[in-house]
């Protein structure tokens, strides 16, 4: 069967976008901001927390970043007249950091106005190596006019225990993920035993301190391995979250965190840019192409 789904993957990306749709759904909402938003309100019916991210990045139009730019403000907009539990991600690239970093600067600021009028939280993704110092300077100027902006720190990458203690404070909201980028051996461990170790110190440290912990992985012993740290050294529930992503199979783990009291906030991104991602994650998870062909062949 392992054999059968990584055939089916690796033949998906050859594949016309209307055949290759259904096995993009586990993991899309859709590609407008309301299709997003019924996703959503389904996720929070069922006790999870959202965050929510528009697909797409590293955009060279000054224009089309001013477009994103809007509708993040109009997903703002909708979240607050729904009056969701609900926070964006976002990346920098997608409002023009590329370009330069005065119009993604300019461009957040827009966004952060809107994010204000809700008092609802934002998340500053992190892209690959040659942004990591641009983003962090970003969000150390950002935090300064709006304390609910978070951002991110990728486990795979040597110098993030640094970036971590560089950033550290009371109004830390960071989510600490494996990361997803191929980096040259100089500057990103290569073994995943190494990543998992860096990620539970990076996890550990920020717990230990001051800040707030998003724990963002779907390595099921991972998370058993925090749950129980965390356990043993009686770290209150208001430290930290779990997250993950929208569509991932994760068997009853994201029940069994909510039943425990914990926070667990489900990554929904949506878009037009759904099948370059989505294709991406089926690498990454070759298993759903089981799911799906099962999936489709039940409903004939």
């Amino acid at each position: 069967m392992k054999l059968m789904n990584s055939l089916f993957t690796a033949s998906v990306p050859f594949l016309p976008k209307w055949m290759a749709r259904p096995f993009a759904l586990p993991y899309v909402a859709g590609e407008t901001i309301n299709e997003a938003i019924q996703a959503a309100e389904s996720v929070i019916d069922k006790g999870f927390l959202v965050t929510m991210d528009i697909l797409g990045e590293h955009t060279l139009d000054v224009e089309f970043s001013r477009k994103i730019t809007d509708d993040y403000c109009s997903l703002y907009n909708q979240i607050i007249e729904k009056k969701l539990d609900c926070t964006i991600s976002l990346k920098l690239t997608h409002l023009g950091l590329d370009i330069n970093d005065e119009l993604a600067q300019d461009n957040l600021e827009k966004i952060i106005k809107s994010a204000k009028s809700g008092d609802l939280g934002l998340t500053l993704d992190m892209e690959n190596s040659p942004y990591t110092s641009r983003t962090i300077k970003i969000y150390k100027e950002t935090l300064g006019s709006y304390e609910k902006v978070g951002m991110v720190l990728q486990a795979y990458l040597h110098r993030s225990m640094n970036d971590l203690n560089s950033i550290m404070s009371p109004q830390l909201h960071l989510r600490i993920c494996k990361g997803i980028y191929r980096e040259d051996e100089k500057i990103a461990f290569q073994n995943m035993e190494q990543i998992n170790e860096n990620y539970i110190a990076l996890c550990q440290t920020l717990l230990e301190s001051e800040g707030f912990a998003e724990i963002a992985t779907h390595d099921t012993e991972l998370i058993h391995h925090l749950d129980r740290w965390i356990t043993e050294n009686q770290i209150p529930i208001d430290r930290f979250e779990f997250q993950v992503l929208y569509g991932v199979p994760m068997g009853n783990t994201l029940e069994k965190l909510k039943d425990k009291g914990y926070r667990v906030r489900v990554y929904i991104p949506f878009g037009d840019k759904w099948y370059e991602y989505s294709i991406r994650r089926l690498k990454e998870n070759p298993n759903i192409a089981g799911y799906v062909l099962k999936n489709m062949f039940k409903r004939k």
